[in-house]
């Protein structure tokens, strides 16, 4: 028995298996201006500092936002809020106030203007720390400055696969003993 055989495959959808992440719902705040997005394009780059790239589209409300304030909160939700952040990304902030149109509970960050929403297992507030590839490919490196976690087992995310479809979290799976104790 072979293995399966590989086909090309259109290049423009090879997100479908790359997505980095589970989604995020990015809140921002400025000049008495408040928004809230649904991101996907995000990725770790370091660990301390904490560092995470962002990829905000100049075509969304928030990238304004961002950009005036140098600050936002990534807010991680869990699977039951999976429907309204697809909501929350099919419409924008610059119409309406998506955090009462959504029934979100917010509470001011601890560190930073931007809004922590109640609703998400973890919030993770941050500063602006380089935007040398902002003007060029819209895409923001903050700094972590505050977290907040909802203590245990972290939620079932959800990761966006394209055309509509999710994949949801699922098993842990615990390999700390294959790894070198530097590299936990």
């Amino acid at each position: 028995m072979g293995r399966p055989r590989k086909r090309a495959f259109p290049v423009e959808n090879v997100r479908r298996y790359l997505e980095p992440g589970p989604i995020l719902l990015l809140t921002s705040a400025y000049d008495g201006e408040r928004d809230v997005m649904t991101l996907g394009w995000h990725t770790v780059m370091e660990f301390s500092p904490s560092l995470v790239g962002c990829v905000i589209s100049r075509a969304n409300h928030s990238h304004h936002l961002v950009r005036s304030s140098s600050q936002c909160v990534l807010n991680l939700p869990g699977e039951a809020l999976l429907d309204t952040a697809v909501r929350i990304g099919n419409c924008s902030g610059s119409e309406r106030d998506k955090f009462a149109e959504f029934g979100l509970s917010a509470r001011a960050g601890s560190k930073v203007a931007a809004p922590r929403l109640l609703d998400c297992h973890a919030c993770f507030e941050c500063q602006l720390f380089d935007d040398a590839l902002v003007e060029r490919y819209d895409f923001f490196i903050f700094e972590v400055v505050a977290a907040q976690v909802i203590p245990g087992p972290p939620p079932r995310t959800f990761h966006y696969r394209g055309e509509g479809e999710f994949m949801l979290s699922g098993e842990s799976v615990d390999r700390r003993a294959l790894f070198e104790p530097w590299m936990l």
